[in-house]
């Protein structure tokens, strides 16, 4: 029987147990206080799996003698987004985080990169145009100026690119995109215009 390892946070350990009982396995949980325990429990064999967040998972892999000496199964076993969140009652820096996001995810699937974003500046397609200011003014309503998406894209990229430096196949903690990909190119990810 695995012995399954977690904190003591309950969403991890309700995941595993639903997975195990949904599969109709049987295992021996062992819960330690905090997540640093749980990581040194796994890394010590004094368990076989334990289980979070895949971009967790492969962080935590990172610090490990050698990495490349554990596996994170495909398998999701459950739903666990994540994503920006700011103070509740803030709602203009609600807005801009989300309107930011929504941004960066449009930009990568218009091909806006931090290395075009200049040529794309003298696109015909209106997508382009208003997403870079170039038409229209989506800025001044979320209390920024018209090139707000074009700064953030100049500065630090698209989502993909963003994606890719931090967490992506060629970083240490070697995440593939998965249903973090764009909707077009199989994911999840999914943002409305701006208009």
């Amino acid at each position: 029987m695995p012995r399954c390892v977690s904190n003591r946070v309950q969403q991890p350990r309700l995941n595993a147990a639903d997975y195990f009982a949904a599969n109709n396995l049987e295992y021996d949980p062992i819960v330690f206080v905090d997540q640093d325990e749980v990581v040194k429990a796994f890394e010590d064999g004094r368990c076989d799996v334990y289980t979070t967040d895949s971009s967790a998972l492969a962080s935590e892999r990172t610090k490990f003698a050698v990495p490349d000496d554990y596996k994170i199964l495909p398998e999701i076993i459950s739903k666990e987004p994540l994503g920006p969140s700011v103070r509740q009652g803030d709602d203009t820096w609600f807005n801009i985080a989300r309107w930011v996001y929504f941004a960066l995810l449009d930009a990568e699937e218009l091909g806006i990169t931090q290395a075009n974003v200049d040529e794309m500046l003298g696109s015909d397609n209106p997508s382009i145009k208003r997403i870079l200011g170039v038409e229209g003014d989506f800025g001044t309503p979320l209390g920024l100026d018209k090139s707000w998406a074009y700064n953030i894209i100049k500065h630090i990229g698209n989502y993909g690119e963003i994606y890719e430096r931090h967490v992506g196949p060629s970083t240490p903690i070697g995440l593939e995109r998965g249903i973090n990909a764009l909707w077009t190119q199989g994911g999840i990810q999914y943002a409305p215009p701006i208009r």
